[in-house]
């Protein structure tokens, strides 16, 4: 098992390195015959990119994706698509100083441990630049899920949290700031905070919600492949997240069974949406909601004390190009991945009932 791979019918092989030649997937089990819009998955490239604002990383990159095989004339045709992206703007100097030691909190010391080599240059596959792939995978799958919305934005940094009902939400905003925050007074606290951040050497974590709309009723394979629980694992798999959560995740367990019940409607709708739009593991039809929280980027430009490749007590500061907080680059990668997810339970469900 090398992990690489993610998704059981509509699936997505990703390879390589923050600081290698290129980055890129093979996505198989694409159904054919789906128009794709380029521009609109370029597009969702962009807003992951490096260098789109003064908050995140100042790397360079154009991050322009190559499709290689499996779409012809606009259309996909079945066979599996390949595509890559190439990096052109690596810095490995900049790392030169932790070749032989280990960032605290970083991935350097376990890659070390369990493949005895580390490509240390922007951490090789353990960087977020893998993520790209997903996000091109994601727009892809977007594209087949077509009446479903996916929409993810930024609601809290640090200590910044943005107390609105997802449902109150007005998504129309959230590309209005380089935070991606829908709220402009509360995006707009968060972008100070972080510069201030980025000005101390330092880093900051977040929150990103997302609201999935329109998606089918049945989505979902009890027991150990539920919805809610392949979400989580989608979400889980992302560069520097802690913790995912559903409905009313762990504030529900401040409620009473009377409180929390979602009642229904003689539709089969409910009059209230704690279930976060899923059920026994199963989408219900009601709009989906979660939260995913992100720890604050372990590479810091402030000195701290670590050991080196003998174990030996060393002091270290990070150098280079880092995001002094990465939810407003994830926002296009939680929903690549969420798109990931309903794409492959779609066409699951498309086996179990004529």
């Amino acid at each position: 098992m090398s992990g690489n791979t993610f998704g059981k019918i509509f699936q997505l092989t990703s390879f390589g390195e923050s600081h290698g030649l290129a980055i890129g997937g093979v996505i198989d089990g694409c159904p054919a015959g789906i128009n794709l819009d380029l521009d609109s998955i370029q597009l969702e490239l962009n807003r992951r990119k490096p260098g789109q604002s003064a908050i995140v990383t100042q790397r360079k990159e154009s991050d322009e994706v190559i499709f290689y095989s499996g779409i012809f004339e606009g259309k996909t045709t079945g066979t599996p698509i390949g595509f890559a992206i190439h990096n052109t703007n690596q810095k490995s100097n900049d790392y030169s100083h932790i070749k032989d030691s280990y960032r605290p909190s970083h991935a350097d010391y376990v890659y070390d441990e369990k493949y005895g080599i580390r490509d240390y240059r922007g951490g090789g596959r353990s960087s977020a630049r893998e993520t790209a792939s997903r996000v091109v995978a994601g727009a892809i799958a977007k594209q087949f899920l077509a009446k479903v919305s996916i929409n993810a934005y930024v609601s809290g940094v640090g200590p910044l949290q943005l107390e609105m009902d997802p449902s109150e939400i007005d998504l129309s905003k959230i590309e209005m700031n380089p935070v991606r925050c829908p709220d402009l007074k509360m995006a707009a606290k968060m972008e100070k905070y972080i510069k201030q951040i980025r000005k101390e050497g330092d880093t900051v974590g977040g929150i990103i919600t997302c609201i999935i709309k329109n998606a089918p009723l049945g989505l979902g394979e009890p027991v150990f492949e539920k919805l809610h629980s392949e979400i989580g694992k989608a979400m889980l798999s992302i560069n520097a997240v802690k913790g995912f959560e559903y409905g009313s995740g762990f504030s529900g367990t401040h409620t009473k069974g009377s409180e929390h019940n979602d009642l229904f409607n003689t539709d089969g709708s409910t009059q209230t949406n704690r279930s976060g739009g899923i059920q026994g593991g199963i989408s219900n039809g009601m709009d989906i909601y979660f939260r995913v929280a992100f720890k604050p980027v372990a590479t810091i430009m402030q000195n701290q004390e670590t050991i080196n490749t003998n174990g030996e007590k060393v002091n270290m500061q990070g150098k280079g190009r880092h995001d002094p907080c990465v939810v407003p680059r994830a926002v296009p990668i939680v929903e690549a991945m969420t798109a990931l997810v309903l794409a492959d339970f779609l066409l699951i469900k498309r086996t179990n009932k004529l």
